[in-house]
This record gives C-alpha cells, sequence and structure tokens, in this order.
C-alpha cells in the first residue's frame, strides 16, 4: 500500500503539503553549512599579534627599500621570502613589530602595520599550540614584509641613511630592547650619502663621505639600537649592478656609515647580513608617483673652500700631491651632494714667482684641481687662474695680532673652490 504522503504528491490536482518543522530546520542547517564551506569569511590567523603586550617588551622596525633600483621595472628583490632566519630571530626574542617601507629623499615611511605582537607564549601554555602560533608569526610577518615590498614609492629617489634616522626615531618609546632591519641594496641617490657619481674605489672617498654626513649631522643616532642591514649591493636583476669589487666597496661604507668600522657606543650593534636575496614574481609597474613642489631653503651664497698651495702642490708646481686628494675628496662629495650645483675653482699665487708666469701658474693649478674634482664625480666645474689674489680674507689669530710674512704668503698661495648652489 502507498504511503499517503506519496500518493498525494502523485495525484494530480492535489495540493502539496505545508513543509514540517524538521524540513526548516534542515534547510536553516545546509544554508548555514554551505556557508560555512564557502562565503564566510576565513578566520584571521594573524588577528592575536594585534592584542596588546607588556609594555616592557623588546620592539623590532622593519623597513623595505622601495626606490626604483629595487624594485626594478617589472621584477623587484623578493625580501620577505629571503630573511626567514632575519624574522625567525625577531619572533624569538617574541618582539613588538613594526613594518614599513621607505622612498624619498626624507626617507617618507609608509607603514603597512604598527605594533604588532609576536609574544607566541602570552596567555599559551600549550606546548602544541605555542609551536603552531610561532609559525603563525613568522608567516604574517612574512606576509607584512611583502605587503611593503609591493607598496608604490611615495616619491623618487632614497636616503638610506634619513631611513635609518626616522627608524631609530619610532623606537624612541621603546623601553625594552631596539632593534632596527632595513632591508636595502644600499644604493642612496639622494643626500649626504648620495652615490650616483660615486668612484667604487677606495677607501678615501669612504672616510670623505662618513666626514661629510658627520659635517650636516646627516649621521644617526645609533646608541642602544641593534642595526642589521641586508641585501647590499643587491639592486633588482634589470638594473644596473655593481661588480664582486664594488660591492665590497659599498659594503666597507655602511660598516663606517652606521659605526661598525670603529669604537661603537655602548648597547650599539651594526650587522651587515650575507642574505642572498631572491627576485619576486612579474608584477604590473606602478603609476607614476606624485611629486611635490620643491620647497628651496638654502640661500645662493656660494660655499667657499679655501685651500692653502701648500697642501696642494710643492713650490712651482702644477701637479697636485697625493696627499691633497683625501681634502679635495671631500669637496668633491660636498659637491655632489649639493643638489643643483656648479663649481668653480679659483688658482691664486703669492707675489714671490715671476710676474709674466703668475697668471699662467694659477691658471694650471686650477686646471690641475678642476681635473681632480672631475675624477671624482663632479660634473659642473670651472677654472680660474687669478693671479695674484687682490687681499687675503683669513682674519688675524685669536689674540688679535696680525699675520706673519709667511702666514700672508700662504694665503696669498691658495687655491679657493666655490660651490654655487644654482
Amino acid at each position: 500500500m502507498t504511503p499517503p504522503d506519496t500518493a498525494a504528491l502523485r495525484a494530480p490536482g492535489r495540493r502539496k503539503a505545508a513543509p514540517t518543522l524538521a524540513g526548516a530546520l534542515v534547510t536553516v542547517l545546509t544554508a548555514g553549512l554551505l556557508s560555512a564551506c564557502g562565503d564566510a569569511p576565513r578566520l584571521d590567523a594573524c588577528a592575536w599579534m594585534k592584542e596588546p603586550v607588556d609594555a616592557a617588551a623588546g620592539r623590532t622596525v622593519v623597513l623595505v627599500d622601495d626606490s626604483a633600483s629595487v624594485r626594478g621595472r617589472t621584477a623587484g628583490r623578493d625580501y620577505a621570502h629571503s630573511i626567514g632566519r632575519l624574522l625567525a630571530d625577531v619572533v624569538d626574542r617574541k618582539d613588538m613589530v613594526s613594518v614599513g617601507s621607505f622612498s624619498g629623499d626624507s626617507a617618507q615611511i609608509t607603514w603597512i602595520a604598527k605594533d604588532r605582537s609576536t609574544d607566541w607564549i602570552k596567555d599559551n601554555d600549550n606546548a602544541i599550540n605555542q609551536k603552531k602560533r610561532k609559525q603563525q608569526a613568522a608567516d604574517c610577518l612574512t606576509d607584512l614584509v611583502g605587503k611593503a615590498e609591493s607598496a608604490a614609492p611615495r616619491s623618487g629617489g632614497s636616503n638610506v641613511l634619513a631611513a635609518l634616522t626616522a627608524g631609530v626615531s619610532s623606537l624612541d618609546a621603546a623601553s625594552g630592547s631596539r632593534s632596527l632591519l632595513v632591508l636595502t641594496d644600499g644604493l642612496s641617490t639622494t643626500g649626504c650619502a648620495d652615490l650616483r657619481a660615486a668612484a667604487f674605489r677606495d677607501t678615501s672617498e669612504i672616510n670623505a663621505i662618513a666626514r661629510v654626513c658627520a659635517a650636516r649631522d646627516e649621521t644617526p643616532s645609533l646608541t642602544g639600537v641593534d642595526l642589521t642591514l641586508a641585501g647590499l649591493g643587491q639592486p633588482a636583476t634589470d638594473q644596473p649592478a655593481p661588480t664582486a669589487a664594488q660591492r665590497t666597496w659599498l659594503t666597507a661604507l655602511w660598516r663606517k656609515l652606521c659605526g661598525a668600522a670603529g669604537p661603537a657606543a655602548r648597547g650599539t650593534s651594526c650587522t651587515l647580513a650575507p642574505t642572498a636575496v631572491g627576485t619576486a614574481g612579474q608584477r604590473a609597474p606602478d603609476r607614476k608617483p606624485l611629486q611635490d613642489p620643491v620647497i628651496r631653503y638654502a640661500d645662493d651664497r656660494p660655499e667657499t673652500y679655501q685651500l692653502p698651495g701648500a697642501a696642494l702642490f710643492d713650490t712651482n708646481s702644477s701637479t697636485v700631491r697625493p696627499q691633497a686628494l683625501p681634502l679635495l675628496n671631500d669637496v668633491a662629495v660636498r659637491a655632489r651632494t649639493t643638489p643643483g650645483s656648479r663649481v668653480a675653482v679659483l688658482g691664486y699665487v703669492d707675489p714671490r714667482g715671476r710676474p709674466d708666469n703668475n697668471q699662467q701658474l694659477s691658471q694650471a693649478r686650477a686646471n690641475a684641481v678642476k681635473k681632480v674634482l672631475t675624477g671624482l664625480g663632479v660634473t659642473r666645474v670651472t677654472a680660474h687662474g687669478r693671479g695674484l689674489p687682490t687681499g687675503c680674507s683669513k682674519p688675524a689669530d685669536a689674540a688679535g695680532g696680525r699675520m706673519t710674512a709667511e702666514e700672508k704668503l700662504q694665503c696669498d698661495r691658495r687655491v679657493d673652490i666655490e660651490i654655487i648652489r644654482k
């Protein structure tokens, strides 16, 4: 015998039975299960990292260089998947972490994440769960670094020293340990360490850059900060790349600039991590970043260096002495890193020479200095032999006395180098 409900369904003209309460519940539960399997948002595995932690926890700031040399035209450097050991060290310490990218002359920081906890032990007594959370922290940091290296630069160029200064400033409030991890090829294109015209050859240029940066107060104070630089000398594969010797020079430069070449301040370390950085996959070219109007604060008066002839030349000679090269290196770095500048070299002689030779010798000496400066990467240089000076601008000594005859001769026999900001 056919069950009544089934017969009713089959009989023409008969109304379908109303859905039962049980059927409605089945429908709701089924919809809920389908939603959970498909459309519902996934749980955020990194959500626990946003929870507040002990104020005394150590802090780490990770900064990613977003300049053109690192990003490349189509595929840039892949820091995120190349620095696993460095990120694992951060997680081992259970630091509070901030991640950002930098670009531009003043190292404009684009923050991807601020104050993310990696304390995988807090409120977590289960060993298995601790291991899982520790891996989550490493994976989440890798993702954040990946987002930082994909961020479009806010302006052109890069100033790595300015990025170090910004990174240190963001650590000022830390009461625990302070660490700064900077991922960069080290090829600054602005600031006192502008390397666009660098020779990449010897330590005298490194020392000159360090002296100029110190004089301009552009060297960051790293007291109490553990600094790590990773990726030096490794621009994107479609960008001009330094040779092995030039990478060695670049490493020595940053060792000098971050203080690793001399006595470090107490509680300070500078590590140049020998990390091989891979290449990221293909990406779409960025839109051209917006550029702010240029604001010029410097005055237009030339910056003048009076170099004594005795330091530059032997008597009656126009050949630059080798001992003078470090001094001229300093001036060259100053000129190269003064935007839009040109250089004028003015040669003078003292009255002891033959009158018919004064003009010729002063011009030859100016030309010799110009040749050295040009070889050191200064592009806009003119040389002028002025013969005898009309006066010596050297002030009297501190006691108020007059210059001796020998001091007057040395002041007359000089080369002035003017860096003109125009």
